[in-house]
């Protein structure tokens, strides 16, 4: 897993299977958006206006990154 936050755009994707294949994007409210893989699994989950919804420190143990470009 890997969490990565981009605090220009204020946007957090989580990827839960680093393996490379093609997904579809479902959107499931206003600001969540679903990678969706291989027989449905969810792949990544991409939260727009993140720190309206996210706490980071509450990703902890998680470690995560913050990138800025």
């Amino acid at each position: 897993m890997n969490v990565v936050y981009n605090d220009k755009t204020d946007l957090l994707y989580i990827r839960l299977d680093d393996r490379k294949q093609d997904v579809i994007n479902k959107r499931v409210s206003e600001d969540v958006v679903l990678d969706v893989g291989e027989n449905d699994r969810i792949i990544g989950i991409e939260i727009l206006d993140a720190s309206k919804h996210v706490s980071l420190d509450r990703l902890l143990p998680v470690k995560y990154e913050i990138s800025k470009t």
